[in-house]
């Protein structure tokens, strides 16, 4: 028995690292096999009732903090049944067991479609900071946002703290009261989540590689998890959109900006993610797509991936383990092997040279 298992290990050690070599390879085409190949549209599914009010945490809270349990791993008492053995790490057989995911530039891409929509609720508002100019988000601008602030919210005011606070709809000057802020900035909210909704109801496309590595991930044995800073009702509409309420139900954890006080760059996400898994951060990997994100998973001590888009390419997302343009090329042993590398690859960097 120890022979055939040390067979085994030297076995899965050649394998992984045939796959690291192999990797930078793939990567040089990654960007080129992009695109419209594979992307097809996911038929839309509205949430249920009974799914809307379901916890989004598939562990048991109080098992876990159980001392007849203790040092137990929980189990899911939502979902699918208990995980299958994870995938091992090359260098060190240590397992990688959850990959928690961002949703918009990650799973799909959307921050034009979030620009658009801030943009329809300061026309709707009359938002003005320069008397006769109605407030737009160009591109430029948004692109600073998302690598600056993570949650709509947080963006609407960090934008009007530096630039002044705007006249709006029904008043000729600007808010002066917290309360009064606070009540603009809900306005602004409310009506950009559903210009949102109708924006993306026709238009929602996976990232490539997304729903792949997700599957596999999940038939792997693997706990998946989506952690957003967005507000809760526009992620759960742009997931049930992409993923289908049936598998939208199979995650194992969900998080939404309003699920927590502190919102990224701050780890609190990351951390509470952890937490309701009951998974050690060593055997997590995060998939963030901007500054934010990576500060975020940095900040909770945690392995990260970044799939960068037009938006956030030019950043140097120093401290990432792999950074790619998308996940169509990428495999899940990709995933184990990068945790395991000292160095970074990145295939902006490949591609240069090449």
């Amino acid at each position: 028995k120890v022979e055939s298992h040390s067979s085994r290990v030297r076995s899965t050690c050649r394998k992984a690292s045939r796959s690291e070599r192999k990797m930078v390879a793939k990567l040089t085409t990654a960007r080129a096999r992009s695109g419209a190949a594979g992307r097809a549209r996911v038929p839309t599914a509205s949430l249920s009732p009974a799914a809307a009010r379901a916890p989004f945490s598939r562990t048991s809270a109080r098992a876990a903090r159980s001392p007849r349990n203790a040092g137990l791993r929980p189990v899911r008492t939502l979902g699918r049944s208990a995980p299958k053995p994870s995938l091992k790490c090359a260098a060190t057989g240590g397992p990688l067991e959850a990959l928690l995911w961002d949703c918009d530039g990650v799973i799909l891409l959307s921050e034009h479609l979030h620009r658009e929509a801030y943009n329809k609720s300061f026309s709707h508002h009359e938002i003005e900071i320069t008397k006769g100019e109605t407030l737009v988000w160009t591109e430029a601008i948004y692109d600073v946002l998302q690598n600056t602030v993570g949650g709509g919210k947080p963006k609407m005011r960090w934008w009007f703290n530096k630039h002044g606070w705007p006249t709006h709809k029904g008043s000729s000057t600007p808010p002066e009261t917290d309360d009064e802020k606070t009540a603009l900035i809900d306005q602004l909210q409310d009506y950009k989540i559903e210009a949102y909704k109708e924006l993306i109801a026709n238009t929602a496309e996976a990232r490539p590689g997304v729903l792949r590595l997700m599957k596999e991930a999940r038939e792997a044995g693997m706990y998946v998890a989506v952690c957003s800073a967005s507000a809760k009702p526009s992620v759960i509409f742009c997931l049930n959109n992409l993923l289908g309420e049936e598998q939208f139900n199979l995650l194992d954890c969900f998080i939404a900006g309003s699920d927590v006080s502190n919102l990224k760059p701050d780890p609190e996400i990351y951390n509470t993610a952890c937490e309701r898994l009951g998974v050690d951060k060593s055997k997590c990997l995060v998939i963030e797509d901007s500054m934010v994100g990576l500060n975020a998973a940095m900040g909770a001590e945690m392995d990260c991936v970044i799939t960068y888009h037009s938006g956030t390419e030019g950043e140097a997302f120093e401290g990432a383990k792999l950074i790619v343009n998308d996940l169509s090329e990428i495999k899940l042993e990709d995933f184990v092997a990068c945790k395991q590398r000292e160095s970074v690859v990145d295939d902006r960097i490949v591609n240069q040279e090449a």
